[in-house]
């Protein structure tokens, strides 16, 4: 089939599925449109920049604006879920998109659709979430755009949220006791595969306005799959004792406890642990021949990419980046409040270069620098009160692109060599960003600034920021000093109190 001229749109391009399947589109020479809630996130990607590639600001919720997004498009992938901490209705959220994507896709008159949605089984009584996937899939076919749904079971990839849950509940307990959903049988299929199934969309007419199941070569159970990761981790076998009275909730709380999946998220994944979810057709296998990577050899592959640090997309990353208000204006009023703030600034002989270094690479494996216990009670009580904790952690040890999880912060802004704008993702009465800014002060001196800024709710959230303030300057002053310390350089000025700007 010969490339078109007119671009694909790929929706929930800074999602985990639609991140890799950007690149992957543009490398066979497709011209992509991708389309994401925020611009900034998009423009920080590795591929932003490419030749083939139009970025595009959009929400599915909004269905004028996504309609324009299809405009000029010859075909779209709808890569969008609303099952985040910040979607109380999920299940509403899916089915309104999914209707504006109908509407869009009639509207640019796209020759055909393509959607990555879960594997229902049948005969069975499913989770919402797994109910909601089955729902969109229906939506989308109902309009007059040929529509293909892929139906997937477990994706193994590395970042994915059901192979981090495995992997951290593997790693951090040698005695796990679980739910009975642990005999579910169910027959994941690596990534890789998914993304080259996508991608044939595009390229076959046998596959055009189609369902089908996508799975790879395994059929096992979830018990099966965690003894199997041991294996290749290195880890001794686990021990796991079966209790029929964790139920679904209580188990989401326990994945929320030990992971760094949030229990909203964890909920509908674990309530769709009970059933069997294994493929009941695979005629898209002799339609589009691949290597099957088994269940062994795709954690294998996993493992070697955490290892060299190669995780292009990660689950944590996906959804909006919503800056607050009161840091784009710069107008405490405008906010509804004061904005209250402590800085402090050192200089050090040192290029900016080497200063940014270590600024790029804080939080995750290498910590804060200073009163690293500290962080660490914050984030414990941060999970103990069901928010998302250190536990995240970053998604790779020495980059950050806009929109990363750092551990409990969320990467806003991020000026290569000048400045790390972070906002707070952790549960506190208001809301707070911290800035990291490096200033060029000539003769091999550079200045370092830390930023602190809270925006308190009420009384309460007054109370909590005078009554971490000595914290916060004890903190601040020592993490200046021990960037200093890891960069190797001589301190030219004491950590000082500045305003700010």
């Amino acid at each position: 089939m010969p490339l078109r001229v007119e671009p694909v749109l790929v929706t929930g391009a800074t999602g985990y599925v639609g991140g890799r399947l950007v690149p992957k589109l543009l490398e066979q020479g497709f011209k992509v449109r991708a389309m994401a809630r925020s611009l900034a996130k998009l423009k920080s990607r590795p591929w932003a920049k490419h030749p083939l590639l139009e970025l595009c600001a959009a929400d599915a919720m909004d269905r004028e604006g996504l309609a324009r997004a299809a405009l000029g498009c010859w075909a779209a992938y709808y890569l969008v879920h609303s099952m985040n901490p910040a979607t109380k209705d999920f299940v509403q959220a899916d089915r309104k998109a999914a209707g504006n994507m109908v509407y869009a896709a009639e509207r640019a008159k796209l020759d055909r659709l393509i959607y990555l949605g879960g594997l229902v089984p049948k005969d069975e009584t499913v989770s919402n979430h797994l109910a909601s996937r089955a729902e969109v899939g229906r939506v989308l076919q109902s309009g007059p755009v040929p529509t293909t749904v892929l139906q997937a079971a477990m994706i193994m990839g590395s970042g994915s949220a059901s192979f981090e849950i495995m992997r951290y509940l593997v790693d951090r307990l040698p005695v796990m006791t679980t739910p009975r959903w642990v005999q579910s049988k169910v027959q994941p299929i690596c990534i890789r595969n998914v993304l080259n199934y996508l991608a044939a969309c595009l390229e076959s007419d046998e596959l055009v306005g189609q369902t089908f199941d996508i799975c790879g070569p395994d059929i096992l159970t979830y018990e099966e799959l965690f003894q199997i990761y041991a294996q290749e981790a290195g880890l001794p076998k686990r021990r796991i004792i079966v209790l029929p009275v964790l139920t679904p909730k209580l188990s989401s709380y326990w994945i929320h406890l030990v992971t760094p999946v949030h229990s909203s998220l964890a909920r509908p994944l674990a309530e769709g642990l009970k059933n069997t979810v294994v493929c009941s057709e695979s005629r898209i296998r002799d339609i589009v021949p691949q290597d099957l990577l088994d269940c062994r050899r795709a954690i294998r592959r996993i493992l070697e990419k955490r290892n060299r640090q190669i995780v292009e997309t990660c689950w944590s990353d996906a959804g909006a980046l919503v800056p607050p208000e009161w840091t784009q204006t710069g107008d405490a009023d405008f906010a509804g409040g004061t904005v209250i703030q402590k800085a402090y600034r050192m200089q050090m002989e040192a290029s900016p270069e080497e200063v940014w270094k270590p600024v790029q690479a804080i939080g995750g494996e290498t910590g804060w620098y200073f009163a690293n216990f500290l962080w660490r009670l914050r984030g414990w009580l941060d999970k103990v009160f069901g928010g998302t904790s250190l536990a995240r952690g970053r998604r790779h040890s020495e980059y950050l692109q806009v929109g990363d999880a750092l551990d409990f912060w969320r990467v806003l802004e991020v000026r290569e060599g000048s400045r790390l704008l972070l906002v707070s993702e952790m549960k506190a009465p208001g809301e707070a960003v911290m800035e990291l800014r490096i200033v060029d002060k000539g003769n091999g001196i550079t200045e370092l600034q830390l930023i602190g800024k809270f925006l308190p709710k009420g009384l309460l959230g007054l109370c909590y920021w005078y009554a971490l303030l000595p914290f916060h300057i004890w903190i601040y002053k020592g993490m200046l000093c021990s960037v200093a310390k890891v960069i190797g350089q001589n301190i030219s000025t004491k950590p000082e109190p500045f305003s700010g700007v």
